[in-house]
């Protein structure tokens, strides 16, 4: 995580690419060019991201601005298949309708989205064109957990306001959502919700390790959520799927825009609880291994809990099964990013699959039920 160089993500030409989202500009737009397009240094390893602005010579069109300067824009396009994509699938108009469906449902801060595309030819494959929003988002590379970043040199007082705006996130979005609006979101299968988010998880682990080796410590994590399966697995309500503070551009410490739902489905509101606590705890465990401090007051499980139990009247419940699930579908991407590295020949083909995986001892000793 310290020592190599980011994992490869695309093998797309990010010239060509702006080339061709110009001409594919004019047919929305006449007149209008993609200027200043820039791809981010960190965050994200899935659908891929292009930053720029539109520069056109009378007013854009309505809905966009209502001034002749650039308006900054983000677009979204599915993984490169030559890239040996994250997921199987990607469907970008289902996060463009899930971005849609949150902003007509809530207040939270979801970037306007202008413009879908899913016909492949224009740039190689689907994408969708939203707002970009000003602000800073905490970094993923080096993790925000280390220092020289603008939430680890904050006071205390600052990162309890953005824990608190944060966990306010996600009580927003589970309590203003219909879940009968998001219908389309379900998972296929039968049974709770839950169990058909599990069973999609054994599948994406299944597709993960075909023609590889497989992870007897995954295999393990899937054994022990069977121990531990709620007797209620709770309401089911929209959930977020990829909540976590890496995911937010924040505005000083206020959310200023809530990003990537690729991940989103109907499930328990512990689903994203659960992503929420331990993605903290994978980075504080990275920083604490190196020698590092970290952030160590910081998303504390308790805490988040008692923030949303307080704004929600829900009380999380089976948190130990859902920080293991989180940890679980966090081992199987992580798996898949390293079996890509091994694909693009910047690692050797590992002779032991769990060596791929970073917490592989927070796994262990959640397993054995004394990580917490």
């Amino acid at each position: 995580m310290t020592g190599t160089p980011r994992p490869r993500t695309t093998t797309r030409d990010p010239e060509d690419l702006t080339r061709r989202l110009t001409a594919w500009l004019g047919t929305r737009l006449p007149g209008a060019r993609a200027v200043d397009a820039a791809v981010p240094d960190s965050n994200g390893m899935s659908s891929e991201t292009l930053l720029f602005d539109i520069a056109h010579p009378r007013p854009p069109a309505p809905g966009l601005a209502s001034a002749q300067a650039p308006v900054a824009c983000a677009l979204r396009l599915a993984a490169d298949p030559a890239a040996y994509t994250v997921f199987p699938r990607y469907d970008m108009a289902r996060q463009y309708r899930t971005m849609r469906l949150v902003a007509d449902h809530t207040d939270l801060p979801v970037p306007r989205v202008f413009w879908l595309e899913e016909d492949p030819a224009p740039l190689g494959a689907p994408f969708f064109v939203m707002a970009r929003a000003a602000g800073r988002v905490p970094p993923d590379v080096m993790p925000y957990t280390y220092e020289g970043n603008w939430l680890h040199d904050a006071t205390d007082a600052e990162r309890d306001r953005l824990e608190a705006a944060s966990v306010s996130v996600l009580a927003r979005l589970h309590d203003q959502v219909p879940p009968g609006a998001a219908d389309f979101l379900a998972l296929a299968g039968t049974g709770s919700a839950l169990r058909r988010h599990v069973a999609d998880q054994q599948g994406y682990y299944q597709w993960v390790v075909d023609g590889r080796p497989r992870s007897p410590l995954i295999e393990r994590g899937f054994a022990r959520l069977a121990e531990l399966w709620p007797r209620d697995p709770g309401e089911t309500v929209l959930t977020w799927g990829d909540a976590r503070i890496g995911n937010i551009v924040y505005d000083g410490f206020e959310p200023a825009a809530v990003l990537d739902w690729e991940m989103a489905a109907l499930g328990p509101r512990e689903l994203d609880l659960g992503w929420m606590v331990f993605l903290h705890r994978f980075f504080q465990d990275l920083a604490e291994s190196s020698g590092h401090r970290g952030l160590p007051g910081f998303l504390c499980r308790d805490r988040v809990e008692s923030r949303y139990a307080r704004l929600t009247g829900h009380p999380p419940r089976a948190m130990e099964f859902h920080t293991l699930y989180a940890a679980l579908r966090h081992a199987i991407v992580m798996l898949r990013v390293a079996y890509r590295r091994v694909h693009f020949g910047e690692i050797p083909d590992p002779a032991d699959a769990d060596a791929l995986i970073l917490h592989r001892d927070t796994m262990e000793a959640m397993i054995a039920g004394r990580y917490w």
